[in-house]
């Protein structure tokens, strides 16, 4: 359970512990989100419970059923397949193209901060959380770089279920030092300033998690 927060900020530090254990696992596909055992557990009154379960059902980590309420949400590798990445892939590829042709220095060395954080992380074995936070951080700084509002809205749509995949998922496919060194080459492709370098680092650093279909997580 998250570090206790002030009165005001209760719906806040709910959100964030469902949105963890959701992402650890520790709720898991199929899952009851019960209102009043959430609030006997965490202390949380009913009220900001229940808007935290709305938020997570925007989110796509909570689903609603007739006569069973809220439910952690599952989703298969053939969804992260051809749905996740197609949307990422046509976000990232624009907005990494937008950037590339300026280079704007603010950004590039916001970029190499999160890369050497992302280093320092591994290299101490910090938790997957950590990374998976360093890496949301990252994609997002190029995304708003980008200037394009809309792209933005939609990467957000679909970031806390990146971030969870990050964090259950993405571990299997790459180890922790694998990270910070794709990360690398996607600051490299940017650099570089060229559109065909920029397309081939961002497909290939979001197509690593394609592999074949596992049972069904939280989500990706």
């Amino acid at each position: 359970m998250p570090t206790p927060t002030p009165p005001a900020s209760r719906r806040e530090w709910i959100l964030s512990w469902l949105r963890q254990a959701i992402a650890t696992g520790e709720m898991k596909p199929g899952d009851r989100l019960v209102e009043r055992d959430l609030s006997a557990r965490s202390g949380v009154s009913r009220g900001p419970v229940r808007e935290a379960i709305m938020i997570l059902e925007q989110e796509g980590l909570v689903v609603t059923h007739p006569y069973r309420g809220a439910v952690v949400a599952g989703i298969s590798q053939r969804e992260v397949a051809e749905v996740l990445v197609p949307i990422r892939l046509i976000i990232e590829r624009f907005a990494l193209r937008e950037v590339a042709g300026s280079r704007p220095s603010e950004l590039i060395g916001r970029l190499e901060r999160l890369v050497e954080e992302m280093s320092d992380a591994a290299a101490s074995g910090a938790p997957p959380e950590r990374l998976a936070d360093l890496d949301v951080a990252f994609h997002e700084a190029v995304i708003a770089a980008s200037g394009h509002s809309q792209a933005l809205q939609i990467w957000r749509t679909i970031q806390p279920r990146v971030r969870a995949y990050f964090v259950r998922d993405a571990p299997s496919h790459a180890s922790s030092d694998e990270i910070p060194r794709q990360h690398r080459a996607l600051l490299a492709a940017l650099r570089s300033g060229t559109a065909d370098e920029v397309d081939r680092a961002v497909t290939e650093h979001i197509e690593t998690y394609l592999g074949e279909d596992p049972p069904a997580t939280a989500c990706p």
